[in-house]
């Protein structure tokens, strides 16, 4: 049996409830939530992101049931931590554990790419977590470069290492 193509689609009210729930069980699943300091919390708060950032979510095929979510920011925004003026970033890209290695993630960066790229941005930023192979593997494959300038520490013990992708930019 072949999967089903993963489509990227603006998350909607009637999502919120999955989205936050396969966000805290992926990130609790990658061992993210340990040590919670309040971000499980965050993380389950999908209404007020989606009010200040465009919120993503993977869905199997054309309308199945949904595999992942990301949330898409601009700088000056509530949840722009890295981006400055010309540049876009990504954060809380979560895919639900039962549906990891099918393409979920890499849909879903792929979408902020182009996002990034229709919005004229300069550069897509992202952090993530020191111990994160598998998605500085992710990364890697579109080209984001390590920019140690990006790196911060929001609590202690949680050291983020911010990554880079300069896009393509038009001139008319």
């Amino acid at each position: 049996m072949t999967p089903t193509a993963v489509t990227v689609r603006r998350a909607e009210p009637g999502d919120f409830d999955e989205v936050a729930r396969l966000t805290v069980e992926a990130y609790r699943a990658d061992g993210q939530l340990e040590e919670d300091h309040g971000y499980g919390e965050l993380l389950a708060d999908v209404a007020t992101r989606a009010a200040h950032s465009e919120v993503l979510v993977a869905v199997d095929g054309g309308g199945g049931p949904l595999l992942g979510s990301v949330a898409f920011v601009l700088p000056g925004t509530r949840y722009a931590e890295l981006s400055k003026l010309g540049e876009a970033e990504f954060r809380m890209l979560a895919v639900d554990p039962a549906a990891q290695r099918r393409g979920v993630a890499r849909a879903l960066v792929r979408a902020c790419v182009e996002r990034a790229t229709v919005l004229g941005c300069g550069s897509l930023v992202i952090s993530t977590r020191d111990r994160n192979a598998a998605a500085f593997a992710l990364y890697d494959t579109f080209g984001f470069v390590r920019e140690p300038a990006l790196d911060w520490v929001p609590v202690p013990g949680v050291n983020l290492l911010g990554l880079r992708l300069k896009l393509p930019t038009t001139t008319t």
